[in-house]
């Protein structure tokens, strides 16, 4: 009894190891966030919501001085936000910098507080970043796409330091809204249309 015992406690332990281990929960796919304003949310939301890899997308305010600012403030200008969309995507699917390259090509990095006919500080090119890597990989990225450019680029790198989501009918606005608003059909559809052409998004919002 005394040889067997060991060998019975070993086994015995091995059974309960295995047991742990299988109620541990599958490990949960890693993600990271990034937030970018380029213009009107809903274009630079639509844009990312086509990107295989970015998991969540969610429209709102960024860089401001007030809290939890309305769509109402941030349109006059003086809040000091920005419009911007924060992503939550899968390094492992999709990359940062391939992120940044989207980025870029979704809007015109090198006119000041301006997109279109959108104009004002809420509509300036900015990166948020979290993190002394982002932020590297960022001026990096802006340095490269400099040279695609002869103007310089304005885009504005900072630290996030808080995040307002948006009023909820702002949110998921391009596929609710496209065929319906002109703004979309006119500024929106076409630009999608050119990334695809680029391959850097998918037709559809990707799953």
């Amino acid at each position: 009894m005394k040889v067997l015992f060991p060998a019975l406690l070993l086994t015995l332990s091995a059974m309960t190891l295995s047991a742990v281990e299988s109620a541990v929960p599958a490990a949960t796919k890693q993600t990271e966030r990034i937030t970018f304003g380029g213009g009107c949310f809903w274009c630079i939301e639509a844009v990312f919501q086509r990107l295989k890899g970015v998991t969540a997308v969610a429209s709102g305010y960024a860089g401001g001085q007030i809290a939890n600012p309305t769509y109402k403030q941030v349109c006059t200008g003086e809040t000091g936000h920005a419009e911007v969309v924060q992503l939550e995507f899968e390094p492992s699917v999709v990359s940062y910098e391939k992120l940044l390259d989207v980025f870029w090509a979704a809007h015109d990095p090198t006119s000041l507080n301006r997109q279109g006919n959108d104009h004002g500080t809420q509509y300036r090119s900015v990166i948020f970043f979290e993190g002394e890597k982002q932020k590297a990989l960022a001026e990096k990225s802006k340095a490269t796409a400099q040279k695609d450019y002869m103007l310089p680029i304005v885009t504005e790198i900072s630290p996030l330091t808080k995040f307002y989501k948006a009023e909820d009918y702002h949110q998921n606005y391009y596929n609710l809204n496209g065929t319906k608003n002109g703004y979309c059909a006119v500024v929106i559809t076409p630009k999608l249309q050119k990334l695809l052409h680029k391959g850097l998004i998918e037709e559809t919002p990707a799953k």
